[in-house]
Order: C-alpha cells, then structure tokens, then sequence
C-alpha cells in the first residue's frame, strides 16, 4: 500500500511523491469549472484524472483557480486522521465560499468519503455530495441532483469496476512522466490498513487497455509510466476470471492468465524508449519471475517499493502481513542477487504499533541496517476506525514514545541513505529530465533508474531528454551529476 507519509526525507529536492494537488488550469470553452483538491497517495491522484475526465465529458472544464469554480471535489484520504483533519479544515475555508457564491456544489470524494459515508452530510452541512472510489462514473447525475437542493450520495463499491476505458485528464502533468492504474482496492487485511474497506476487493484490469493507455502515452510524447495498485504483485487477468472475451484470438490464448510479470514485460515492449515503473508491492506476493523481467528490460526500472512496516515477528503477525522478517531478507537477498547493489529499494516503516516494545522496536533498526533501504516513508501508528487493529487491539504506546521511535527510524534512514547515495559517486547513470531544480534556475532535476534525484546544469538540455551523467557528488536526498551524452540509445 502506498501510504501518506509523515516524514519524508526521499529528496532534498523534491518528494517522490506529494500528499496533496490541485486542478490546474484547462480551457476547451466548456461553460462550466469543476476544481479538483487531491490528497495521499498516487492511487487517489491517478483517480483525480479519471474523475476530471468524466467532468470534462459532461461539460466542466478544469480549474486551479477554486474561486471560478462551480463544482469543488476533495478527494480524500483516510491511511491517517491527521490527513482527514485537513480535509475537515478545507470545508470551513470553503465554506466561506460558499456563502459568497450559493450555486457552488461542494463535493467529498474517495477513501474517506466511503469510510463516513452518510456521515459527512449530517456533521459536515456544506458537503453537497458523498462519493466513493467506485462509483465516479455517477458524479454527473449526483451533481445534477445536488444542485436541485437534494444531498447525493453514491458509496457503492463494485466487484467490476477498473475504469479501464476512461482516458484519464492528465493532471499537473509535466508531459513527460504518467500513471496507468492497473488495479484497484485490495485483499490483503492489514490490522493497521483502512483500505480495503474504503477501496473494496482486488480486481485486475484488462492488459489490453493498459497496453493501449502505455500506447497512447507514447505517441503524446511520454517517457515514463508508473504502475499502480495497492498491490501490484498480485496482479491477474483471464478472460474466465474477469468475465471478459477477446476477439480474433486462438481459443488457447483466451484461456491465458496475465500475472503482473506478463503485464510488466508486455508494457516495456511498447516502447524501448519509455521507461517503466511501479508501485506497490507486497513482501509476500514479488516473484523471481518479476525480478528476472526487471532484469530483461533496460527500460524497466531498477526500483522496488517493498513495505517492511516492522521489523519484528511478533509486531508483524499482529499487523496481518502474512510473512517473516526471514520471508522479508529473503526477498532482499533475491533483489540484489538477481538485480544487483545499485536497484533502489524503498520501505514503510511504522513505528509503536500496538503492544511494540522497545526491543521489537530494535528489530526494525536492525533490518533498516541489513536491508541499506534507499529511503523510507515512515510515520507513527495512527489508529484508524473499523480496521483490524481498532478492534482487536488497544493503541497502548504514549505518543511521547512513538514520536521518539519515529526519530530513531528517521535518523537510521538519514544514515542510510547518504551511505548508498555515497556510492553512486563517480558512477556513469542515465537520468529523465522531468523538471526545474527548485535550488537554481540554471540546473534542472532528473531521476536515475533506482529512482534518486539528479541535479544537473540545464545548459543544452530540456524536459524530458535522456541524459547519461556522471555521479560528481550526494547529499542524504539528492545526487549531483555532470552531463556526458544527451539521448544516448541505450536508456539503462
């Protein structure tokens, strides 16, 4: 699961990703605004685009400007209450809004939209419309009905939905890196984890529309996708299973079953000049056939988000993860075997799970030393309500001592990640251009295969050149680079 962070110390320059974004400015001439607030993870900011689509296909532009806005959604997160707070603290802003503009139709969508549901309306009176991750394809007729003076409400959460033929409004695109959900909601129970009730049951989408979203990407000029589900590893497609039939194909090929590997290897060959990326996976579910694809494809990134959340046996059977630290070093060791030292690997780490102790806390510094992880999201343990955790177990560790395990964790991954950024030092990589640096005017950040931000001079080069750069220098976040060839042939 790809969860909000509390601390991020991933890039001095710039955060893997953000927990919040806005709507930016479209206009086709359509008579209506609809502006867009996201929050938490990149599955919420991907179904922002999918939401913005469907908007747009009945008449509403975007907007980053809420003031001109005629419709306003938030799409919300619920992984912590501290990211529900917010969204609590944005509707009395607009309300405010409201006031000085009564036809402004004020929406609640996503995760914590399905986890309240009617709840929103009665305590929250200026909430217009509720509605779940499931069920956007109706936000036109409940804004319809929203604004005859009726609150709408539609937290249905389907076994089927994917969204797979909605072309997605790329959002705060910077016209060189994009998302492609390839699944949604998820069957794992963590104790901790609000997800699966907010996002529903697992189901995969059908490869031939990812394939031709990758497709469409390409030929608009993009060099990099991301994978997304809350479980990537767990990918699977059959015609049976997911009560589909291809046309024009031999009846034994209809029967195949696509696995997340089949999927990753058919992505990378749409383009040997797009680069492909993914995120999550699972401890429990990342394959040797996986790694072994990863290894096949220069333009499949040497990156793996791989969640450890504890370091502990005991911390980690109460969290339902379903593995071991042993299963988990076993995964490790099959990476840098199979991938080699320079693959990235990434973590979430909790710290003071219910009934934690100071020695279990150990554990988890312990397999932050063994593992080296490149960087971390990591944050306390906030109880959230109807998961596993709140019911079966109590939130038993003062939040004094929490805070002081969450700085142990983040002074460990400082360490860490200056020690492997160290490493890259005089090493040749080939960066993506996807932006400005925030520090100068006359540099321009770019990310490696391990997914590390590069900053290099900006003289000769644009967003979205391949350049090969050698590693001149790091910081704990960043690494610096001085360019050797721009567009080399080979992207590796």
């Amino acid at each position: 699961m790809d969860l909000i962070k509390d601390i991020d110390i991933l890039s001095t320059e710039e955060a893997q990703d953000s927990d919040f974004q806005t709507t930016p400015e479209g206009n086709t001439g359509k008579a209506k605004k609809v502006y867009i607030e996201s929050y938490g993870c990149a599955m919420n900011f991907s179904d922002s685009e999918i939401v913005a689509s469907i908007m747009k296909d009945n008449g509403y532009d975007t907007t980053s400007d809420m003031k001109k806005a005629d419709v306003i959604f938030l799409n919300t997160c619920s992984i912590r209450e501290k990211a529900e707070q917010t969204v609590r603290n944005r509707l009395n802003h607009f309300n405010g809004l409201k006031r000085n503009k009564p036809g402004m139709t004020i929406g609640i969508l996503g995760c914590m939209a399905e986890r309240l549901k009617e709840k929103l309306i009665e305590e929250e009176k200026i909430v217009d419309l509720v509605v779940g991750p499931d069920a956007y394809r109706d936000l036109p007729n409940l804004v319809a009905t929203a604004e005859e003076g009726v609150k709408a409400i539609n937290t249905f959460l389907s076994r089927e939905e994917t969204y797979g033929d909605i072309s997605p409004v790329r959002l705060n695109s910077n016209g060189v890196s994009a998302f492609i959900s390839i699944m949604r909601g998820c069957d794992n129970m963590c104790s901790f984890c609000v997800v699966p009730f907010t996002r529903g049951r697992e189901r995969s989408r059908d490869p031939e529309s990812i394939l031709a979203e990758a497709r469409d990407l390409v030929s608009k000029g993009y060099k990099e996708v991301t994978l997304l589900g809350q479980n990537v590893d767990s990918y699977k497609w059959s015609p049976e299973e997911n009560n589909k039939a291809r046309l024009n194909k031999k009846e034994e090929e209809v029967s195949t079953v696509v696995n997340f590997a089949h999927l990753l290897e058919q992505v990378a060959l749409v383009s040997p000049q797009l680069r492909v990326r993914f995120s999550t996976s699972h401890p429990k579910d990342i394959t040797d056939e996986v790694l072994h694809t990863i290894k096949k494809y220069d333009n499949i990134c040497k990156s793996i988000h791989l969640p450890a959340q504890s370091g502990n046996d005991r911390v980690l059977e109460l969290m339902n993860r379903t593995y071991t630290r042993a299963w988990y070093l076993d995964r490790v060791r099959a990476i840098r075997e199979i991938l080699g030292e320079e693959c990235g690997i990434s973590s979430d780490m909790i710290a003071g799970f219910c009934s934690e102790t100071e020695a279990e806390h150990q554990d988890t510094l312990s397999l932050m030393e063994f593992v080296k992880f490149d960087f971390s999201y990591m944050y306390f343990y906030s109880e959230r309500p109807g998961t596993l955790a709140a019911k079966k177990y109590p939130d038993d560790i003062p939040l004094d001592t929490k805070k002081s395990r969450l700085a142990e964790i983040i002074d460990k991954q400082s360490e860490l990640s200056l020690e492997r950024n160290r490493l890259d030092v005089g090493k040749e990589q080939v960066i993506l251009i996807d932006g400005a640096s925030k520090k100068s005017g006359d540099e321009l950040r770019g990310r490696n295969s391990a997914n590390k931000v590069v900053i290099v001079t900006s003289e000769g080069l644009q967003q979205g050149d391949y350049v090969r750069v050698k590693i001149t220098g790091s910081s704990r976040g960043t690494l610096f680079g001085s360019i050797q060839e721009i567009n080399p042939s080979n992207i590796a």
